[in-house]
């Protein structure tokens, strides 16, 4: 097999740090492969007025693959700011990268797994019958739209004349908002497309199909959302009938979900919903398993273009640290998403048993696995760093 060229993003603050110990582990686990670093981030919005510059697009449109780490987003104002001085008053508008990286390549489907190791102490845990404690096993994923929805950034403040009026033809929008004044409205649209809309649901479909799992859920809020919502339902439906009659179906409202998944998690297997409700809906269960430290993703077009990255954010704050405290794993576990994309099956269960042996032996923990806050004086007591932690990884790579 030929060796593998990967795109590596390290972006900005611990993205940088959870990015090289990945790529430490993918090493250790014998996986052949070019790394070719891509600027992406803050400083290069700070110095070029771009956080996401040509040559990185063009360096993911030929290697088709890339590890990215995480950013940094602030409002406008702020970007601004931060903005060099020769820069400034020059039309540069701060944009997220990662978001425009989904929309350059169309990065339609976001795959977010969520799935409790043994021996975890952040897994969830309920009181049961007799006052006994229960650890429902949690093994959900979620199929989040990544292009469309309330993220399309089809939004306004003081819209144009022609966007007004066009919103004036509704008859609610007049009842209700009409008497406001332009000046004072805000207004983001949320988009549903057929065709996205049934590739997502395609997708889940298809993931349960593939890995056993005996029911989609759809999580909007069709009794409200009438139109976006209702036509993921409706979709859902279709597919469900004609393609997929052994999978059953569910319908819940994403307030129903945000209840319904503290009481029975071990309900759920595959969930679909578009842009927002999929971004809450997988921050939530990610809570189950032990939070953003363990959440992983990736992100996938319809001509071959992936990207793995850890849900959690930039996290400044701790990226100034003389010895690096966050976890690893989310990143680490997205790089095992890619190597299961590329077809890695032994690397990928190599390290994954790996990282289980580590969680349930107990003996190496980072500081949010210990439920301590983070500061740098975790280390002198008991919390190992993202080093070590990458370490025992390693390490138990080697037995």
């Amino acid at each position: 097999m030929a060796k593998r060229t990967i795109v590596t993003l390290p972006g900005d603050g611990i993205g940088v740090i959870v990015l090289e110990q990945a790529v430490r582990v993918l090493n250790a686990a014998g996986f052949d492969a070019d790394y070719l670093y891509g600027d992406i981030g803050w400083e290069f919005w700070r110095t070029e007025g771009n956080p996401l510059p040509q040559r990185t697009i063009d360096l993911i449109e030929k290697h088709k693959i890339a590890l990215f780490g995480a950013i940094t987003s602030k409002p406008e104002d702020e970007a601004k700011a931060e903005l060099n001085p020769s820069l400034r008053d020059k039309g540069y508008k701060y944009s997220s990268p990662i978001v425009g990286l989904r929309q350059h390549f169309n990065l339609d489907i976001c795959v977010r797994p969520c799935k409790s190791y043994k021996g975890n102490p952040l897994n969830f845990i309920r009181r049961g019958s007799g006052n006994t404690i229960e650890e429902p096993l949690v093994d959900v994923v979620i199929f989040r739209q990544n292009t469309e929805c309330l993220y399309s950034g089809v939004e306004w403040t003081n819209p144009p004349e022609k966007v007004y009026q066009a919103f004036l033809t509704h008859p609610k929008f007049r009842k209700n908002f009409g008497n406001v004044a332009v000046e004072d409205l805000s207004i983001s649209t949320r988009i549903f497309t057929r065709k996205a809309t049934a590739r997502i649901l395609m997708a889940g479909f298809e993931h349960a199909r593939k890995y056993g799992y005996r029911s989609v859920t759809v999580c909007e809020k069709p009794n409200v959302i009438r139109e976006t919502s209702g036509l993921m339902w409706k979709l859902a439906k279709e597919i469900q009938k004609s393609s997929f009659p052994e999978i059953k179906l569910l319908n819940t409202n994403i307030d129903a979900q945000m209840m319904w998944l503290t009481k029975n998690p071990e309900d759920y297997g595959v969930i679909v919903a578009g842009n927002m409700f999929g971004d809450i809906a997988s921050d939530a269960f990610a809570g189950l398993i032990g939070g953003l430290g363990f959440a992983c993703s990736a992100q996938f077009s319809s001509d071959g273009i992936a990207v793995f990255e850890p849900t959690h954010g930039s996290a400044p704050k701790y990226a100034g640290y003389e010895v690096s405290i966050v976890n690893p794993i989310a990143m680490i576990e997205s790089a095992c998403m890619m190597l299961d994309y590329i077809d890695e099956k032994k690397i990928c269960s190599d390290i994954r048993n790996a990282i289980a042996r580590v969680i349930e032996e107990g003996k190496v923990r980072t500081y949010d696995m210990m439920k301590m806050t983070g500061k740098p004086e975790v280390l002198g007591n008991g919390a190992s760093s993202t080093v070590q932690m990458t370490d025992a990884i390693i390490e138990k790579l080697k037995n």
